[in-house]
């Protein structure tokens, strides 16, 4: 077994513990990645919220979002070396077989894929615990090559909130000629935005905020439209052709839903709750409303791929790992523009 030191939760809403425990040795297609910089998400926090205990056998260590360098290679891994840096997202397994894993798509897996933490490793039955620690040991599928290029840091975000937008945009052929709108400039919408600008649409942003028009336009937006004012979403009816919504919490999906032109798709990321719609909503313009969540393989490396040759990376605020607490605690007061970051060094 391999001695690993990392933050676990104990109870709710307590401090995260510092903690010594051991990951598995390497089977012939792990690799071992020592983290660098690990993501702070809204699910990292609602796990700390729900733990129930943190004994040796249900203890929870965050952390689904992070970065670092193959630190050593099983017998049977081909696609990596050691030095290689490396990303890994919130999936670190799956079934294989399943109609969606054959499409690539093993974040949909028919039998449910196997989280980096709260999750049960599908070889020996062993809980997952995640990345606010110093090394991972995965399966060489679930790992993907990172751009050197960019801010590793800014990189570690892109592996949740960066793919959770990116697979409906490239579902939807977003590019030139297309009229995206983005609701909720947070840590899903911005890199929405950034996505949308890079790969050519023209972008509309949706926000409550007018004090938001800024920063709507420096993130790439091309129209700025504040959501309560109702002229001026009278204004955009029938203008677009999808819509991403980031917007975390249960809200009306009408006055978006108006705003799509013939064909339209409103794509909801950010709530995923029970949600109410009157049919004629969609009736009216053939419109469609759906959801996506995380991403499969190919998806994920393109996302990274694309983000390297655009030089686009999430805007972070990075903490040491000592200031977990403190990353937690002003995320549920959403302090933070617009994700938090864990510089791992100092474990």
């Amino acid at each position: 077994m391999r001695p690993t030191t990392g933050y676990r939760a104990t109870a709710p809403n307590k401090p995260l513990q510092r903690w010594e425990f051991e990951r598995r040795d390497l089977r012939p297609d792990d690799v071992a990645v020592r983290i660098t910089h690990c993501g702070v998400c809204h699910t990292d926090l609602h796990a700390q919220r729900a733990v129930v205990s943190g004994d040796e056998t249900t203890a929870i260590v965050p952390g689904h979002e992070f970065v670092g360098v193959i630190g050593e290679v099983g017998s049977a891994v081909t696609d990596f070396a050691i030095g290689d840096a490396v990303a890994v997202g919130n999936i670190v397994d799956s079934c294989d077989v399943c109609d969606m894993c054959r499409a690539g798509q093993e974040n949909f897996c028919r039998e449910f894929p196997t989280l980096t933490y709260g999750g049960t490793d599908r070889r020996d039955g062993s809980p997952t615990r995640g990345a606010f620690a110093d090394e991972y040991v995965v399966r060489d599928r679930f790992v993907y090559h990172r751009p050197e290029g960019l801010d590793p840091a800014a990189v570690a975000p892109l592996m949740c909130a960066g793919i959770t937008v990116w697979e409906p945009m490239r579902r939807w052929r977003v590019g030139p000629g297309v009229r995206v709108g983005v609701a909720g400039i947070g840590g899903l919408g911005h890199l929405a935005v950034k996505f949308a600008h890079a790969l050519g649409a023209s972008v509309t942003v949706f926000t409550t905020s007018a004090g938001k028009a800024a920063e709507a336009s420096a993130l790439g937006a091309d129209i700025v439209v504040v959501s309560t004012d109702e002229s001026a979403m009278t204004a955009q009816t029938g203008a677009l052709d999808l819509i991403i919504d980031c917007v975390p919490v249960e809200h009306d999906l009408v006055p978006y839903l108006r705003c799509l032109a013939l064909d339209g798709t409103l794509c909801s990321v950010g709530h995923l709750g029970t949600t109410s719609v009157d049919i004629t909503d969609l009736l009216i313009g053939r419109k469609s409303l759906s959801s996506a969540g995380s991403g499969g393989r190919p998806h994920t490396q393109d996302m990274l791929d694309f983000c390297g040759e655009h030089g686009i990376t999430a805007d972070v605020e990075t903490l040491a790992s000592a200031q977990v607490d403190t990353a937690l605690d002003r995320l549920s007061r959403n302090d933070v523009r617009y994700r938090f970051v864990l510089d791992m060094s100092d474990l």
